[in-house]
């Protein structure tokens, strides 16, 4: 049985990276005037909530991943006046502010951690992980941090090492302290009065870390805490809640959005996302695209969440690269390619999430020189390959390929200087492909991305079938094909995409053979299923079947 509907159940989520959409004062930094005075493009695809990336003051070292203070907004982004502002214009236009919620760790400038690194008695000393060096004098243990390097180091004046599984300039909250974990309920409390919409919540997983029993992700007392966040600032609200894990597994995902669990709405996964890494080199070391692996796992959490918890729908946001040149293909395909991906997120059971000019099918910037980059995760680890011997030129070409700035660059709203985004010199380049690719000339195209996104966000707002309908896979082995049914009280619509650069052909189960209403197509209508079919290039289509 089904969770009761919730209006996200129909809503599309929408993720701006602030620093990247628009600038209104020609700083070259994206801002929250900016996206206030943008609000009409998102409302005119339909959105129905924007995720938010962090606006917060901060010292940028991870790009406001890295919050100095929960209850201020960053000077290069506004004021506080401008974030309400910002609330009550998105919400006139029936669009929520989720608010992305950093709380495993903090920046190393928050006051928190200027007391905790100052005193070892001041009671903010706990608010955070530290451990005595080992014998040796060295730190704690051996494990490394995410962006590079051990993930401790050590203060000289307490004496002792702090945890930061990310970078040295954001310790890890120590989320066994009670005190501590007051006061992050209480800022959240103090956000959701302030009128958002719910919170995505950034690597939640890792808040109930057992540090000495080495377990980072998913520790003992994860959904403890969950739990009583949920009782003391969440319950009784009607938000979305978001929660993303990378360790979250099929086994464990309804441990955090199980309708009776008290927990959160639905989870970031990454599984489908990790399956086209490299085992052991990882993300800079992609592997060519399997079409029937990441097909089985994107079914696989269809089929896991299918009569409880919810899924999250992605497949691009602002830690990963652009979709179309993931998954897709961003030469003369791109257009083609760009709706066939769109087709396959947005049609299947969950609530799919649009990363900013994903929607005008904006592409990699493929930079050729590490100084063209921004990213602190991708300058940490050119510098430890470097070191380890790999030539420049084959680390470039891993990061043209997964760098999470590939995601950053500015939107491209049109073929004016700096692509509209701003008037001044913009904090990171411009994807040179601009003038072609922007969001004005997709608008003046009847047939293109934009007006496919838009139609995709309506589907799903209007149709039942679409919002609600159980999912059910078919031809899961097809080297090329995805395709599944989705049924609801009688309706059914079948859906199918070639994610391939050649033709291809289907052998259609007998029971969905016939005439059906051709809801959305990225070449050419279809208005009946005979026995086989011929799919030419990333050509997709969905038919609605009066068959239950």
């Amino acid at each position: 049985m089904q969770s009761p509907e919730r209006w996200w159940h129909r809503a599309t989520g929408y993720q701006v990276y602030p620093r990247s959409f628009q600038d209104s004062n020609g700083d070259g930094i994206g801002d929250l005037p900016g996206l206030t005075s943008r609000l009409d493009h998102l409302s005119d695809l339909g959105i129905g909530f924007v995720w938010l990336s962090p606006v917060y003051a901060s010292p940028m070292a991870d790009m406001g991943y890295d919050i100095a203070d929960y209850r201020a907004i960053a000077p290069e982004f506004g004021t506080m006046e401008d974030m309400d502002h910002l609330i009550a214009e998105a919400r006139a236009r029936g669009i929520g502010i989720v608010m992305d919620l950093v709380v495993n760790h903090s920046s190393d400038a928050h006051p928190w951690f200027r007391k905790a690194r100052a005193f070892r008695d001041a009671p903010e000393h706990d608010y955070y992980i530290w451990r005595d060096a080992a014998p040796d004098g060295g730190p704690p243990d051996g494990r490394r941090a995410a962006f590079g390097g051990p993930a401790w180091t050590f203060v000289p004046e307490v004496g002792r090492y702090y945890l930061h599984l990310f970078s040295p300039a954001q310790p890890d909250l120590n989320w066994q302290n009670p005190r501590l974990r007051a006061e992050v309920y209480d800022m959240m409390t103090w956000w959701l009065d302030r009128g958002i919409a719910g919170f995505r919540m950034d690597v939640i997983s890792l808040i109930g870390k057992d540090v000495d029993g080495g377990i980072d992700e998913e520790g003992p007392d994860l959904h403890t805490f969950l739990q009583e966040m949920h009782r003391e600032a969440l319950a009784g609200r009607d938000i979305v809640t978001i929660g993303e894990s990378w360790s979250v597994s099929l086994d464990t995902a309804l441990l955090y959005c199980g309708r009776d669990r008290g927990e959160l709405d639905m989870v970031f996964q990454f599984s489908h996302i990790k399956e086209g890494w490299d085992e052991k080199l990882g993300k800079f070391r992609p592997k060519p695209l399997d079409i029937v692996a990441l097909k089985h796992t994107l079914f696989a959490w269809q089929e896991a969440l299918a009569d409880d918890g919810w899924n999250s729908l992605f497949l691009t946001n602002h830690d990963l690269p652009r979709q179309v040149s993931r998954y897709g293909d961003d030469g003369v395909y791109r257009v083609r390619s760009a709706k066939a991906l769109a087709m396959v997120i947005h049609l299947m059971k969950g609530t799919p999430f649009i990363y900013q000019g994903e929607e005008i099918g904006m592409t990699n910037a493929r930079f050729d020189r590490i100084d063209q980059y921004r990213d602190l995760e991708t300058l940490n680890h050119y510098a430890e390959q470097i070191e380890a011997g790999v030539p420049p030129q084959d680390f470039i070409a891993g990061a043209n390929a997964t760098s999470r700035d590939n995601s950053r660059t500015p939107m491209q709203w049109d073929a004016g200087p700096h692509a509209g985004f701003t008037t001044g010199a913009p904090w990171i380049e411009v994807n040179p492909n601009f003038p072609e690719i922007n969001v004005a000339r997709d608008r003046a195209d009847p047939e293109g991305v934009l007006a496919f996104y838009r139609d995709l966000v309506a589907l799903r707002r209007d149709h039942d079938v679409v919002a609600l309908g159980r999912f059910e896979a078919i031809l899961p082995d097809h080297p090329q094909v995805v395709a599944f049914l989705r049924r609801h009280e009688g309706t059914c619509l079948a859906v199918f995409v070639n994610l391939g650069a050649s033709p291809a052909e289907v052998e259609i189960p007998q029971g969905i053979q016939g005439d059906g209403t051709p809801l959305l197509h990225t070449v050419e209508a279809r208005g009946s299923l005979g026995a086989t079919e011929r799919l030419v290039p990333y050509e997709g289509f969905a038919l609605l079947l009066d068959k239950g």
